[in-house]
């Protein structure tokens, strides 16, 4: 090999070197970190150092690129866009990436709670290698895939034990049929809910092989309703919150200590749906009163089951905590299996609760998003203003306005927020909103009087450049939609 071809190979940086450079390029490089994952990337950078190097043996002078400046840092990119932005937003996909301008922090359409980039990375990376995830490293033998998080579950909760299955609908089905099929369990009438996608808690129930036994009525229920409902034939007495909607007015309802209490007596275990169960108290950001997990535990039921992907933050999930023997007669139900997680999700989750381990709370997508203050959210919606003021074929206007959590989480609170309000100066808002929706990556807004409502709250690192690039295509296109 002459000594030309081999100075250029050796001018060749290593991968880290390349992926420091980056580490200080622009947002839009950034965004391909946080977006494609150090994985993903890393391999777009092996890809496009051995295409330099075969390129530098073919050919007598060829130099693919200058190691410094701009030039470097454009190839860098222009090879990130090909090789990870592709994949992330390829149109042959069914599965893609949506922008959510929507202000629903936790927008079930969009798959609910946005995963911290930290705890992505550590998926991706659990995803392209082999693991232990059920392996007992130190005997050989097979392990349990719940020991990597009953034990982290167990600190944050206070419970004695604690599994998981692919959703709290899952968990729920499966305490009924381990703990009351053919039997009975008591429920408030006005707990009986219904979630997304139609399914019922009476439905559940009956799934599960359970009797339902309501009591009460849809405002008030008492602690006697339950006593009297009380039989030999009682397998559970059930408590559900509603997270999707709210009673108000001339109301009650028993709360957890209370139905304890009762169940120790009758020798019956209470169980609490949660739904969206929270590690945090919502009171310090202004939400208003609701119990955490640690506190529902604590009032000594037997199961509190919650949902990973609302308030908690991470992937879809059922997670089930409460006491050893009623756990272990979880475990050992054949249902089980047919429910259980698989190691991308169980490394999701894993990730996300040494967050909260570590109180790393600023990095969980969820809680920064709602903790955001309104002056940054300003501040947000005037920088995208901006952008969107300069192109000719639209009015745009900034508007106080509010965003929501969504996820069946807090239903009636609604958090203020600054918005940009756009509308086309020729044409509709219906069809500003569904050219924005249909883009190769999908814009997902909101309409309110008249305007296409773009909220910073709920938009990620490259977004804001995505909506302005595709606003100034609806301009070049001529409104013509």
């Amino acid at each position: 090999m002459d000594e030309g071809k081999l100075q250029r190979l050796r001018a060749l940086p290593a991968v880290h070197e390349i992926l420091a450079e980056l580490q200080g390029l622009d947002e839009f490089a950034k965004f391909f970190i946080e977006e494609g994952g150090v994985s993903n990337v890393t391999y777009a950078v092996r890809h496009f150092l051995t295409k330099a190097r075969g390129e530098i043996m073919r050919s007598e002078d060829a130099y693919p690129w200058k190691l410094a400046g701009t030039d470097f840092g454009e190839a860098i990119q222009k090879w990130l866009k090909q090789e990870v932005y592709h994949e992330l937003v390829n149109p042959a996909m069914s599965l893609r990436r949506v922008i959510n301008a929507t202000g629903v922090v936790l927008h079930t359409n969009c798959g609910r709670a946005v995963l911290a980039p930290k705890v992505a990375r550590f998926v991706a990376a659990q995803a392209e290698r082999y693991s232990n995830l059920e392996l007992d490293v130190d005997s050989g033998e097979r392990g349990s895939r719940y020991v990597h998080v009953e034990e982290i579950l167990k600190q944050l909760t206070g419970a004695e034990a604690a599994m998981v299955v692919n959703n709290n609908a899952a968990a729920v089905l499966l305490v009924m049929n381990t703990l009351a099929q053919g039997k009975e369990v008591i429920v408030s009438r006005g707990e009986l809910v219904e979630v997304g996608g139609s399914f019922r808690i009476p439905e559940v129930l009956k799934a599960g092989g359970a009797r339902l036994v309501e009591v009460g009525s849809t405002n008030k229920t008492w602690l006697k309703d339950y006593e009297n409902a009380l039989g030999p034939e009682t397998a559970l007495l059930l408590k559900v919150h509603t997270s999707n909607y709210r009673i108000e007015g001339f109301t009650h309802a028993v709360d957890g200590n209370e139905l304890v209490k009762l169940g120790e007596g009758a020798g019956v275990p209470v169980v609490e749906d949660l739904g969206s169960g929270s590690f945090l108290d919502g009171t310090e950001l202004g939400f208003p009163p609701e119990p955490t997990i640690a506190q529902v535990v604590t009032a000594g039921l037997a199961l509190v089951t919650f949902s990973g992907d609302k308030l908690l933050g991470g992937p879809q999930a059922g997670i089930i905590v409460g006491k050893r023997e009623y756990v272990e007669r979880l475990r050992q139900n054949q249902l089980t299996r047919a429910l259980r997680i698989d190691k991308l999700t169980l490394a999701a989750l894993e990730g996300t609760l040494r967050l909260y381990e570590k109180e790393n709370l600023e990095e969980i997508p969820v809680w920064r998003m709602l903790s955001l203050p309104v002056v940054e959210l300003r501040l947000r919606a005037e920088e995208l203003y901006a952008h969107i003021s300069q192109i000719e074929e639209l009015e745009a206007e900034i508007q106080e306005d509010y965003s929501q959590v969504g996820g069946g989480a807090w239903p009636t609170v609604n958090i203020p927020t600054w918005v940009v309000a756009v509308r086309p100066r020729h044409g509709s808002v219906e069809e500003l909103e569904r050219f924005l929706r249909r883009g190769q990556v999908p814009i997902l807004s909101r309409i309110r009087k008249d305007w296409v409502l773009c909220d910073g709250r709920t938009l990620l690192a490259g977004d804001s450049e995505e909506i302005v690039s595709r606003l100034q295509a609806w301009e070049e296109k001529g409104a013509k939609w």
